[in-house]
């Protein structure tokens, strides 16, 4: 096997953090899928997680196409793959505690979903960057295949954070009319209509 070049580690360096990124996501949409009750809002979840699964793969194979290993945390060398895998191991055991954390977060069902979308969507920007990060050095690089990768990534990924930005005001409005009384809404405007014709009736 020919030795790696420099290029090829620091390709095989950005992928991994992709690659770490999305296979913490799968276990970060799986509870969320569980704890959402907006039919088009799970819909849409699941979907994404399909494609959460389908970018790691995709990540992966690329990585080893380039002469690496696909893990969460890469590190050359024994005490590095030891590092690696541990990390890998830890950054999986955070992702799992964060479920049942997000289900006891927020006060009634629709801001568990709003706060959700909030952390979905903050986690999308997050990929955004990571893809606009390895397609700019894979084009620097004059890596065609890494680009192509990275370029129908990044759109899914853009995609997501486009519906999540939707979903962020509609669950927000839920939110207020689930908790806010209806005399309270609309900024006291009610209020201040019933005040202003009891005094003129007087």
């Amino acid at each position: 096997m020919a030795e790696q070049t420099v290029r090829d580690l620091k390709l095989i360096q950005y992928l991994n953090e992709a690659y770490g990124k999305e296979k913490e996501l799968e276990t970060a949409l799986q509870a969320h899928i569980g704890m959402t009750t907006k039919a088009p809002y799970k819909k849409r979840l699941q979907q994404h997680l399909k494609e959460t699964k389908a970018h790691a793969r995709q990540v992966e194979r690329r990585i080893k196409q380039l002469g690496g290993k696909a893990e969460a945390a890469p590190a050359p060398g024994p005490i590095g793959d030891v590092a690696s895998a541990a990390t890998s191991a830890a950054s999986k055991a955070v992702s799992a505690a964060k479920g049942p954390l997000h289900a006891i977060r927020g006060t009634g069902e629709n801001e568990k979903m709003l706060k959700n979308a909030k952390t979905e969507f903050s986690e999308e920007h997050e990929e955004i960057a990571t893809y606009t990060a390895i397609e700019t050095l894979a084009d620097t690089v004059g890596d065609k295949d890494t680009v192509k990768l990275a370029r129908g990534i990044r759109r899914e990924e853009e995609r997501m954070a486009k519906f999540l930005a939707g979903q962020i005001p509609t669950l927000t409005k839920a939110v207020a009319r689930e908790e806010i009384p209806a005399a309270e809404r609309n900024g006291g405007a009610r209020r201040r209509r019933r005040a202003s014709s009891s005094r003129s009736r007087s």
